[in-house]
């Protein structure tokens, strides 16, 4: 891999953290990119991460061993048939969309499958583009690996050597698995999370009072509605088969749900909880999941004038920069008084022993 040549067709977060991976362990990887940003092309550059700026699909990927679709999903099958005349003999073009059967599909058409292995790193973040990229973003997460029909075991074992170097977890999956896979754990999520808020706000009265009221449980569970509205729109477009099944499925067991609560069967809704509690406390804590996760604790302390402030110069002190601070005013779920959110686990951790040794008093969220 060290004299390999790798292009990015696109170089947002995904792109970018998968770029940097790569420049850690390999530094003499040559990477080319194109994008419409030039301005971050030009910094990806000034970073060390680039080697050439691409000003489009053209006679300069004839060099590439690998080329990484890493724009939005409906865009990368595009850039196929862009590409499919500059590929060079035994080169390997992947993605990194979250959504595969649409790529694959296309593959196929293009008669492509030969050159195609696809891809889909399972992190991310509420930050995006080139700038929020890092080296480790993708470390523990898995990052699954679609084969199509006609791909080689080599083939197969260069992308898993790729998501292995930057510290993923490889998965090989038939892509219609995958889709169907993540039409439950991350596509409906997004479409539950949304439809709650929005039902919230369509039965709110003319003061707000349940907008004024959702802090701290409600606004946990639905933290991932805040997501881009293109972004979402796009992947539901691309696995809506999946999704109306696993949505039906879904809205079955709400039915369900709603005949036992006017029957009063406390039975029922006791095992609904039971089950639920049981299975989610068996999911594995050190998985970077499909969803970008919420860094964050609370901390229990007496609201008193400048106590906010010299926590903030504690953490500040000690190099740890914060994302958000605030009164925690809904605590119905014991949570304490003052929630504070950080932009990755590591800084999390080192602000909690830091707080700890100050004898604060902590709540993991």
């Amino acid at each position: 891999m060290g004299d390999a040549v790798i292009a990015f067709i696109g170089l947002g977060l995904i792109g970018g953290s998968i770029a940097r991976g790569i420049k850690r362990e390999k530094p003499d990887t040559k990477i080319m990119a194109y994008m419409r940003s030039r301005s971050r092309l030009l910094k990806a550059q000034e970073d060390g991460i680039v080697n050439v700026i691409l000003d489009g699909i053209g006679e300069e990927l004839r060099e590439c061993d690998l080329i990484f679709l890493c724009t939005p999903v409906e865009y990368n099958a595009k850039y196929l048939s862009e590409i499919k005349p500059f590929l060079k003999p035994g080169a390997i073009i992947t993605d990194v969309g979250s959504t595969k059967t649409d790529i694959h599909e296309e593959v196929i058409r293009l008669g492509m499958e030969g050159c195609f292995v696809g891809g889909h790193p399972m992190a991310g973040s509420e930050k995006t583009g080139y700038e929020n990229s890092t080296d480790h973003l993708l470390e523990n997460a898995y990052y699954i690996i679609t084969p199509t029909s006609s791909s080689t075991e080599d083939q197969v074992e260069r992308l898993v050597q790729i998501a292995e170097m930057i510290g993923s977890l490889p998965l090989v999956l038939d892509y219609r698995e995958h889709d169907f896979v993540t039409a439950a754990i991350s596509h409906l999520p997004h479409i539950v999370a949304s439809s709650l808020v929005n039902l919230v706000k369509d039965s709110d009265n003319a003061q707000g009072l349940m907008k004024r009221l959702a802090a701290g449980g409600f606004k946990d569970i639905t933290r991932i509605a805040s997501s881009s509205p293109e972004m979402w729109e796009q992947i539901c477009m691309t696995n809506s088969q999946n999704l109306a099944v696993i949505l039906d499925r879904y809205i079955t067991s709400l039915s369900q749900v709603l005949a036992e609560l006017k029957e009063k069967d406390n039975k029922y809704i006791y095992r609904l909880f039971e089950t639920s509690r049981d299975y989610r406390d068996s999911f594995s804590e050190k998985v970077a999941g499909s969803i970008a996760p919420d860094y964050s604790f609370t901390v229990d302390m007496a609201d008193e004038v400048g106590a906010i402030s010299t926590l903030a110069v504690i953490l500040a002190a000690k190099g740890i920069s914060i994302k958000n601070i605030g009164i925690n005013h809904n605590r119905e779920h014991g949570e304490g008084t003052l929630r504070i959110a950080f932009y990755d686990r590591e800084t999390m951790d080192k602000a909690w022993e830091v707080l700890e040794r100050y004898h604060y008093d902590l709540i993991s969220t």
